[in-house]
């Protein structure tokens, strides 16, 4: 028979559609009493909402007594009848809460990328949830921040346990005498999360009675209804014209000049969150004032995330796309990436007409052509044109961004430039209507999304 605990929580899990589809789930398991009661009650959901289960520990390496606790992992894991995977990630004894966090959650993201796993699940509950708040509050926290930790995240993140108290997966865990682990990092006055825990959440209860618990958490519910309407206004704004790109986001630089500033600030930080960064009242000015100004500006905004003033468009993105290693081209048929780049080539008699512009173009089935990043003195004659064209020029006039610049893509047969995608088409080896020829279709990232996964927001 099902617990009380389970029957709530497959409730919550249907009613909020945590998991709408099947597949695999990564359950980051610590060994501490939170995260084995979200094993013990996922294993028992995870038939009806069709889940694969595969429980991941990462030993920090920070503890001594850590190796043990991933045995006694392990063994839950075999008695589950589960895959176990851990991961030693030898941080030592001075790491930070914020180094381990960041070691842990990137291994996650790597073991869920090798299973090919839909989910990745955590055991944040009502605790922490009132935790978190808690510490935006007393971080200066824009409102945003202060909506707290989301039942669901980007990457397939999923925490189904934020409606239920820790002392209620104390009291589970204890019904169902599962062995667990107790972290004394989690009482270390030090950190700063274990004193609002130890200290100064019983303080606030003392003097607020229970209470003060439901003030916080409804606080963090309105803040979370204010993030959800500034997400939505994007949908209501088509002048923005949002694109969430390969590794980052543009806007329209033009509506955010009109717009009153306050305003353009939430939006600016709205769109960001679609892109999985975190951009407070104070970077989210920045980039306005970077709007403001003239083209080709950029802004570091840290964690290798570059703004740039780009044309009529506001491009945030994570670094600068390295400039991939050329790709020589040797079989009549194939399929290859290039950066942000997908080409196909296939035997293809050539048609009455190459045009100059396009996604699309026709080469002699000559072997010998390759696929590179554009080089210094770059030139060609374009395709119905006279002259000789500086590259350089060309990509500039087709308004493509200084920061893609280096990693575009380049069709060329040693020195000469063939073909660059979606902009000029050379005069050079230009097939003749019906000859034997190879046909090139290529696909650039960066189509618009709608995707509302958020990122959680800090002060700056």
């Amino acid at each position: 028979m099902a617990s009380p605990l389970a029957e709530r929580l497959r409730r919550h899990v249907r009613r909020a559609r945590l998991f709408p589809k099947a597949g695999t789930a990564i359950v980051a398991v610590s060994g501490g009493t939170d995260s084995v009661a979200l094993l013990d009650l996922l294993h028992d959901l995870a038939p009806e909402l069709g889940l694969t289960l595969v429980v991941a520990h990462a030993d920090h390496g920070i503890q001594s007594d850590s190796r043990t606790v991933g045995q006694s992992v392990s063994a839950l894991a075999a008695k589950y009848g589960l895959p176990f995977e851990l991961g030693e990630l030898h941080l030592g004894p001075d790491a930070t809460e914020t180094t381990a966090r960041r070691a842990r959650y990137a291994w996650l993201a790597e073991v869920r990328r090798r299973r090919g796993a839909r989910y990745l699940v955590t055991a944040h509950h009502r605790d922490d949830q009132v935790e978190t708040i808690l510490l935006r509050v007393l971080r200066g926290s824009a409102p945003a921040g202060l909506a707290g930790i989301a039942a669901r995240g980007r990457g397939g993140l999923v925490r189904p346990l934020l409606p239920f108290s820790r002392a209620e997966l104390v009291a589970h865990v204890a019904a169902r005498g599962l062995a667990h682990h107790d972290d004394p990092a989690n009482r270390d006055p030090r950190h700063l999360r274990s004193w609002v825990r130890h200290a100064l959440l019983p303080l606030l209860l003392e003097r607020l009675g229970p209470r003060a618990v439901g003030d916080v958490l409804r606080l963090g519910s309105h803040a979370a209804a204010d993030r959800r309407a500034w997400d939505a206004a994007l949908e209501l704004l088509p002048e923005l014209a949002l694109h969430v790109e390969h590794g980052g986001f543009s806007v329209a630089r033009e509506p955010l000049r009109r717009y009153d500033a306050t305003v353009a600030v939430a939006l600016v930080r709205a769109a960001a969150r679609r892109a999985g960064l975190v951009v407070g009242p104070v970077r989210a000015r920045r980039l306005l004032s970077l709007a403001k100004g003239r083209s080709g500006r950029r802004l570091p905004l840290g964690a290798e995330w570059v703004a740039e003033a780009a044309f009529d468009r506001l491009r945030v993105i994570r670094g600068d796309p390295a400039a991939p290693d050329p790709v020589a081209v040797s079989a009549e048929r194939g399929d290859t990436r290039f950066g942000l780049f997908s080409v196909e080539w296939r035997p293809d008699p050539a048609p009455a007409r190459v045009e100059r512009g396009g996604w699309t173009t026709w080469l002699p089935a000559a072997e010998g052509w390759e696929l590179r990043p554009p080089r210094a003195g770059d030139r060609l004659v374009p395709l119905g044109g006279v002259g000789r064209r500086p590259l350089r020029r060309l990509l500039m006039e087709a308004r493509v961004p200084r920061g893609e610049r280096t990693g575009y893509l380049v069709v060329a047969r040693g020195e000469t430039v063939l073909w660059v995608p979606g902009i000029c088409r050379a005069a050079a080896e230009v097939p003749a209507p019906g000859t034997r020829a190879v046909r090139l279709d290529v696909i650039r990232d960066g189509e618009p999304e709608n995707g509302r996964d958020g990122a959680e927001a800090n002060r700056l």
